[in-house]
């Protein structure tokens, strides 16, 4: 019995090297940057030079990486506004960075990276899903660099009190785990083109993110920084609530009555001088990122920009 299992997994994840095979070679976008250290990260920026309108730095969810925000950055380059995006350490194809994985060491990196790529604040920060938290800790700590806000199906730190939170970062903390050894021994790799991009993304951010999706490297990063959600929240809490001067673009996925979350989700629009929030019909937590769904954050850039200050609003 034993032999026979051993057997049809083998031959699961030989029948997955071949299928990412047929996919090709491909070359990730973006630059590599070097943040010292001998370390490099990547990121990716679209559209035309900063000019009197504030560059978007972008920053992915769990399990993300910058190809996340491909379609999004796409659709705000044909609007001529630029945008940053990037891998944290340890994922896609930025160098692994130190422990833990915590907010606290992943903001030290976005200062690094930020103060090396020449990008010129302030920006407009963009956060999605498990990104809330990193996005409130490094504007906790540079509230020059911000703005405004585009929060994106984010979490709050102040949710991680809610008893169905804690419950859902538990279930969450045992699926990564199991997602990092999947990705590790190769059992995900026949889900390549099935699973691997549930964004809908242009081809170029659709192959990196199946190519993440199949790396035990990135799966393992990923998990490791779920398994530290609750140390993030603590640290995040911990610095200056959002300044009310800065708009705050809140989008989350319609789900109807009982939404998990909504409440503390829009904290940050309420709590700002200008804030506007939009519940996308149809999305669901990883499409809202898409090319189908992605104008609903263009909309909430859109928004942020025609309030900032001196701008008439």
């Amino acid at each position: 019995m034993l032999i026979g299992l051993l057997l049809v997994v083998a031959v699961w994840i030989g029948a997955g090297w071949a299928m990412v095979a047929t996919a090709g070679p491909f070359k990730p976008s973006g630059l590599f940057i070097d943040i010292g250290g001998g370390r490099k990260m990547r990121l990716v920026c679209a559209g035309p030079p900063a000019g009197d309108k504030p560059t978007v730095w972008m920053e992915p969810g769990a399990f993300g990486l910058a190809a996340d925000f491909a379609a999004i950055q796409q659709k705000l380059a044909e609007k001529g506004l630029r945008s940053c995006a990037y891998d944290r350490a340890g994922m896609g194809w930025s160098d692994p960075g130190p422990k833990p994985r915590d907010a606290a060491t992943i903001v030290d990196d976005l200062e690094k990276l930020i103060a090396a790529s020449g990008e010129k604040g302030p920006f407009i920060l963009m956060g999605h899903s498990m990104a809330g938290l990193y996005v409130r800790l490094y504007a906790g700590r540079h509230p020059e660099q911000v703005a405004g806000l585009v929060l994106i199906e984010a979490t709050t730190p102040e949710q991680v009190d809610n008893p169905r939170t804690k419950s859902f970062i538990g279930a969450f903390d045992n699926i990564s785990k199991v997602a990092a050894v999947s990705a590790t021994i190769g059992t995900t790799l026949p889900l390549y083109w099935a699973a691997g991009d549930r964004i809908g993304l242009p081809p170029q951010g659709s192959a990196e993110k199946r190519h993440a999706y199949v790396s035990g490297r990135h799966a393992r990063t990923a998990a490791e920084e779920v398994g530290n959600w609750e140390r993030s929240a603590r640290e995040a809490a911990a610095v200056a609530p959002y300044n009310p001067d800065w708009p705050v673009s809140v989008i989350v996925v319609d789900r109807g009555e009982g939404d998990f979350g909504g409440d503390a989700r829009r904290a940050p629009e309420k709590a700002a001088k200008f804030g506007t929030f939009e519940a996308v019909k149809g999305a669901s937590h990883t499409t809202i990122l898409g090319l189908t769904y992605g104008d609903s954050a263009v909309r909430g850039v859109e928004f942020v920009l025609a309030h900032l200050k001196g701008a008439g609003a």
